[in-house]
């Protein structure tokens, strides 16, 4: 096996891995404006809790897309392509989402903050199942032809697998941002979501456990097995820290579980980056999807010059912003009017 091409499959695993901790718990914030939160001071508390951080958490997803695409054309171009119409709902409803972070307290009005608050959490249930059904199928398989190209139409892309990845990140994404919040907030918000994480855990983290099984008894081997059983001790850590309200510990104990699923997953795929439901000789593995050993060692140096960089300014964000957030730290909600506005209402001989 060539080693840049391995180094880079590892480099995307990492990426993806580490776009799924940071980007997860914010699309599990996001879900939980609607249902978790029961008044507009605590969705202000979870707007909170995210907002210095979650564009800075995407930035993973589009540095993953990026890498893929210039390590590994190939399968880029046969997952992107294949996953056309769900990649699109996924890029509409991250842009509502941002939208709506945005334009949610420009109003002070229920119903204006009641749409931007679905906006919200609608955006992040459709980004996180879309990145899961498509993961998902990256793992299992598409029906690729000879050339790499999907055969049928455009929902033959839709199976069992995608729908198992999509409630994978789903649940994943969910619990993640209970914990997030139990570790961020302080009061009500605090206990509450404590309480949901150690209720909800072993049901939110069951088709995540469903993907990683399935792909050892497709093709794992043994340490991907044990990688399976330690996620499993990570999970229960997880549990038992946050029912003793050790948020911090629960909060890294399931990040820990992520890394080993993951580790898993991806592990059991190897060598194969997308395979091929309609014959295993059509897959797309490190060795026939890769760009030049030129290429992968120019992307190799840049990544060793920016990569350090990008994880010092999001340490240091999250460093800056370490508080806890609660009802008290909220002002009361006032609308105002937009700059151009405001200047017009200026007497003509004020400067």
């Amino acid at each position: 096996m060539e080693l840049l091409p391995t180094i880079w499959f590892i480099a995307i695993a990492v990426l993806w891995t580490g776009y799924l901790f940071l980007e997860g718990f914010d699309l599990g914030v996001g879900m939980l404006m609607k249902g978790f939160a029961r008044n507009n001071t605590e969705r202000r508390v979870l707007l909170n809790t995210i907002g210095p951080v979650w564009d800075g958490n995407e930035v993973w997803l589009l540095t993953a897309g990026g890498a893929t695409f210039a390590a590994f054309p190939l399968w880029y171009a046969s997952l992107f392509s294949a996953l056309y119409l769900p990649l699109l709902l996924v890029l509409v409803a991250l842009i509502f989402r941002a939208v709506a972070f945005e334009y949610r307290g420009k109003v002070d009005n229920p119903r204006w903050r009641a749409r931007w608050d679905w906006a919200i959490s609608l955006g992040s249930l459709v980004a996180a199942f879309g990145v899961g059904a498509a993961l998902g199928l990256t793992t299992t398989g598409l029906p690729l032809n000879a050339n790499g190209d999907r055969e049928g139409g455009p929902f033959a892309w839709f199976s069992a697998y995608a729908v198992l990845g999509g409630l994978a990140v789903v649940g994943f994404s969910l619990l993640h941002g209970l914990a997030f919040l139990a570790l961020k907030t302080d009061g009500d918000v605090r206990h509450r979501a404590r309480q949901w994480f150690v209720r909800l855990l072993p049901v939110l983290l069951l088709p995540i456990a469903g993907w990683a099984v399935s792909l050892q008894l497709l093709s794992g081997e043994a340490w991907t097995v044990a990688a399976v059983a330690a996620a499993v001790v990570a999970a229960v850590l997880a549990w038992n820290f946050a029912r003793t309200g050790a948020e911090g510990r629960a909060f890294m104990s399931l990040g820990t579980f992520l890394l080993l699923g993951s580790a898993s997953i991806f592990g059991a795929a190897f060598p194969v980056v997308l395979p091929s439901t309609l014959n295993p000789g059509f897959n797309l593995t490190v060795s026939n999807a890769s760009s030049s050993d030129y290429t992968l060692g120019l992307m190799t140096v840049v990544a060793c010059i920016g990569l350090p960089l990008v994880l010092a300014y999001q340490a240091w964000t999250y460093w800056v912003f370490r508080r806890r957030v609660s009802g008290d730290h909220i002002p009361e909600a006032h609308s105002f009017l937009p700059a151009i506005a405001a200047k017009a209402l200026v007497p003509k001989d004020q400067p």
